[in-house]
């Protein structure tokens, strides 16, 4: 108690001045969490425009933000994806031309991979935000998901390809025990 007594002033000033930049944080985060903010940079419009073209866009009375399947939803996991995949993307802003189309799908490959390889770290949690208990009707379909439970595999190691412009699937277990992209064997029609 007396060393409350003897420092409360200095103690209070480091709670309120915790509180102050805890809360100017939320507000920053807020504010990066928006699609505005992603699409300020040129190169991310050609992304945005194909995920309002996609069967996302607008299914069930819903327009999803980028930060919908790019940002999971607690605190920490969103600080991480803003940091690392923020970083990541003004770097390459910055390092490659995107001005066109064209040039930005020169690097679309590598940058699939990153945000397949963020999704598969995080067990596809942005997937299941919304596809909450997926009922596959074809056999199939049934036989892939069982995978999920047995192999390791998540959402994103079947489904890729579905928002964006398509660039080959990859294996994404091979890519994390080889620490390179692994392309699935193109399939046989």
């Amino acid at each position: 108690m007396s060393l409350i007594k003897g420092h409360g002033k200095v103690i209070l000033v480091t709670v309120v001045a915790t509180c102050v930049v805890f809360f100017l944080f939320l507000k920053v985060e807020r504010f990066v969490d928006r699609t505005e903010f992603c699409t300020s940079c040129h190169s991310m419009t050609y992304n945005y425009e194909e995920l309002k073209q996609s069967t996302h866009y607008g299914a069930l009375g819903v327009n999803p933000k980028c930060t919908d399947s790019h940002v999971p939803d607690h605190l920490l996991g969103e600080i991480q994806a803003h940091v690392i995949d923020g970083l990541r993307s003004i770097i390459g802003e910055m390092r490659l031309d995107l001005s066109t189309i064209e040039k930005f799908d020169q690097h679309r490959p590598e940058m699939a991979h990153n945000a397949r390889m963020r999704l598969k770290s995080w067990n596809s949690a942005t997937c299941r935000r919304c596809h909450k208990n997926p009922q596959p009707s074809a056999a199939a379909a049934m036989a892939a998901h069982k995978k999920m439970e047995t192999e390791g595999a998540t959402c994103i190691d079947c489904h890729q390809n579905l928002v964006h412009k398509a660039v080959p699937e990859e294996d994404l277990n091979a890519g994390l025990r080889e620490g390179k992209i692994v392309l699935k064997p193109e399939k046989k029609e």
